[in-house]
């Protein structure tokens, strides 16, 4: 077997076999086959697609090129939730305790941020002395003691997925369907979740901007599921704005408090409680989505999912006081709120354009090796179909260095906004979801 056949092979439109995929991920991975070569394969990928069962090859491949995650030795059904990334989405901090409160065990990697999107274990690691790294062996002890776990991805797990994709990134084949969703499935499998509940991301602050290509995607990463025995649910959620109001990661923890305390913005509440009903019928706690969502319902009602939060900073040498007192959590020196020019409604709200401005202010990184401001960030006052009057609050500014309104961020936050005289109408949060009997359109 050689590499040159099987670009060959895809470049003419072919069907690989399991073994020619395998022959080329391992071979990466040894040396034996060189960039250029995957970059030529990448390339053919990009421009004549994968059936299913190659993709479900390749991402099983990927998956299994480097260390697995076993959780055999944890009660239950091991209920995974992934992102596909946007600006203001701390949904796994809200629904990993509700769904563990069901005793759904959550036993989550998750990574850091680059870029306009946030990172789950930077928001985690903005709770004094939290601790995002366990061996494998206190992990599952956590997750089977306290239902849940959250700490960082091993640099072991899928290292074939992390070398593609860089490799990707300088070769103009990101955009590529089946490389998108062997990605991500190949960490989440080899993380050792039996079943996964996937959020695709929709919109301008989204990887997939259009409706369409986001149920593409969905389609895809559910038959991947499904190919390798994983039962998976993908929900097509909104991200033409920012999701809740906050950005930035201490101001995201106030916000999932808040949530968790039945007092979250009204989208970020709505989107948390679909993904939780989803993983808790996965979970084998539900026979109904409705029967699922009463129970999240009562666990932020009773307090359960709260509490719950509580143990899981605690079980992580996290600061656990901050659920009952926020003011805990790291503090940005100044703040700067931006107002209204004129009185009109807010007809959209770039989430990408937010991202990077939050990201200026050091709540991200422009590069891996950028550190993190914890306390700064930005925290909407209004939304997407508002009316607001002229010199009435947009969007408040937590910077460690004064702000006013000469200063660049700010021209670069008004930027962000688009106003109407006309009252617009207000986007859908939750498009449709995705299984492997098909699409179910909600909108």
């Amino acid at each position: 077997m050689r590499a040159v056949d099987i670009i060959q092979k895809k470049r003419d439109g072919l069907t690989l076999t399991r073994a020619e995929i395998q022959y080329l991920i391992q071979g990466y991975i040894d040396g034996t086959v060189k960039d250029y070569q995957m970059s030529a394969w990448s390339m053919a990928v990009f421009f004549n697609g994968m059936s299913n069962t190659e993709v479900a090859d390749l991402t099983w491949s990927m998956a299994h090129s480097g260390a697995t995650v076993d959780l055999s030795r944890i009660n239950g059904v091991k209920v995974d939730k992934h992102s596909t990334g946007g600006v203001g989405d701390k949904t796994s901090l809200i629904i990993g305790p509700i769904v563990a409160s069901m005793g759904v065990p959550v036993a989550k990697m998750s990574g850091r941020g680059l870029g306009h999107t946030g990172g789950t274990i930077d928001k985690l690691e903005s709770i004094p002395h939290f601790k995002t790294e366990k061996t494998e062996q206190a992990f599952v002890d956590q997750v089977n003691d306290i239902k849940i776990s959250i700490i960082g991805q091993s640099g072991e797990l899928a290292p074939a997925d992390k070398m593609l994709y860089a490799l990707r990134d300088v070769t103009a084949t990101v955009d590529s369907i089946p490389l998108i969703a062997s990605s991500i499935m190949s960490k989440k499998i080899a993380a050792g979740a039996d079943a996964i509940v996937l959020d695709v991301k929709t919109g301008s602050g989204a990887f997939m901007k259009t409706l369409e290509e986001s149920i593409e995607l969905a389609k895809v990463m559910v038959n991947i599921g499904t190919e390798v025995k994983r039962e998976t649910v993908a929900i097509i959620t909104d991200m033409d704005q920012p999701l809740g109001l906050a950005i930035g990661n201490a101001l995201e923890i106030k916000e999932v408090i808040d949530t968790l305390s039945g007092k979250g913005p009204n989208d970020l509440t709505e989107v948390c409680y679909t993904l939780a009903s989803h993983m808790i019928v996965l979970g084998k706690k539900a026979n109904t989505v409705e029967e699922a969502l009463a129970l999240v319902k009562q666990s932020i009602e009773n307090g359960s999912a709260l509490e719950q939060f509580k143990k899981f900073i605690a079980a992580q040498d996290g600061l656990a006081e901050v659920v009952d007192s926020p003011e805990l959590l790291p503090q940005a020196k100044y703040t700067y709120t931006i107002q209204a020019k004129q009185s009109e409604n807010i007809k959209s709200i770039e989430a990408a354009k937010l991202g990077i401005a939050a990201m200026k202010l050091g709540a991200g990184r422009a590069t891996k090796e950028d550190a993190i401001d914890y306390g700064v960030g930005l925290v909407l006052q209004a939304k997407v179909g508002d009316k607001v009057e002229q010199g009435q609050p947009l969007i408040t500014v937590y910077s460690n260095e004064p702000i006013t309104e000469e200063h660049p961020i700010v021209e670069e936050i008004r930027a962000a906004f688009t106003f109407t005289a006309q009252a617009p109408s207000r986007t859908p949060l939750i498009y449709a979801i995705v299984t492997a009997d098909g699409v179910q359109k909600l909108q």
